[in-house]
């Protein structure tokens, strides 16, 4: 074990240290949100459902299949971006293998997003179907 290994090691804990690594995590929610477009784009849609949600007053049970695809999703776009970063790092020049990375890591936003497309039209199907039964009367 190295100095620094040794200087961390015997590190105690600290409420301000733990306090600074949330602003770290915000400080990067900050960058994604002003330099992402599909980070934008995945915000709004989550607001979207979120009110939907409200206006619906869908389940516990449904919240909980809401909030849980919807987290993953903001999960996997964050790891998205910040594969391609540090992909733009260590291959500043095109390169194949780092396109294959970056497709894979898209990929995976993409499953997200189709499971959560199809767990918010189970949910909100029904309540949808429900609510223009009350307004049309059938």
């Amino acid at each position: 074990m190295d100095r620094a290994d040794d200087k961390k090691a015997s590190k105690k804990f600290s409420p301000a240290d733990r306090l600074k690594s949330f602003t770290f995590a915000f400080t990067g929610l900050k960058s994604l949100f002003s330099d992402e477009h599909n980070f934008r784009i995945h915000i709004v849609v989550l607001v979207l459902v979120i009110a939907a949600g409200i206006f619906f007053q869908i389940s516990g049970s449904d919240w909980i299949a809401v909030l849980i695809v919807s987290g993953l999703v903001i999960s996997a776009e964050c790891f998205n971006s910040a594969i391609e970063y540090l992909c733009d790092i260590v291959s500043p020049e095109y390169n194949q293998k780092v396109r294959k990375i970056k497709d894979i890591t898209a990929a995976g936003v993409l499953v997200s997003a189709i499971i959560a497309a199809i767990t918010g039209l189970i949910v909100f199907i029904p309540e949808i179907r429900e609510f223009l039964e009350k307004i049309t009367g059938n």
